[in-house]
């Protein structure tokens, strides 16, 4: 299995679990927001679905632009269906990669205000990770909002396997 290979099984193995925990979200509560620091449950929910085009564009395109980053729809239905519907053209433009796109070096950050060489593939990871990492984030929103979190990697709270 090529590495795109693995990298697409894995991303649609996560976009499940994902869409699995933003649809458990209790509806009437997007304005969840645990720190001012923090974004809302809503504006949190489309982060996840706004830098999934933005990563697969910029790591086939070589050009990130962060301008395009839109504000979240009215409702988090709005969100999860946009996410939901937008996501399986994105796994067909890295399906019809070439290798050698996947394998490109494009700039990106590589720490804070500093930009270097990495692969497209790093980036699509990177993207990949930041999504798990933003659910997780997430899933303690849900918590929070009294809805009921499903498994992830494991058995939850609310849905024990034993």
């Amino acid at each position: 299995m090529s590495e795109k290979e693995m990298f697409i099984q894995r991303w649609e193995r996560e976009f499940q679990t994902t869409m699995k925990v933003l649809k458990a979200y209790p509806a009437g509560k997007d304005n969840l927001q645990p720190h001012a620091k923090c974004p809302n449950a809503k504006d949190l929910a489309w982060r996840i679905a706004l830098e999934e085009p933005l990563f697969v564009n910029g790591a086939l395109t070589g050009t990130f632009d962060f301008a395009t980053m839109v504000p979240a729809p009215g409702t988090m239905g709005e969100v999860i269906a946009s996410y939901e519907r937008n996501h399986g053209a994105l796994v067909d433009k890295i399906k019809k990669a070439s290798d050698a796109d996947f394998q490109k070096l494009i700039k990106f950050f590589v720490a804070p205000k500093t930009m270097g060489d990495i692969r497209s593939a790093d980036a699509l990871w990177t993207m990949l990770n930041d999504s798990i990492h933003h659910r997780g984030q997430f899933s303690i929103y849900l918590r929070m909002a009294d809805g009921k979190v499903p498994s992830i990697y494991g058995p939850s709270g609310d849905e024990p396997w034993m």
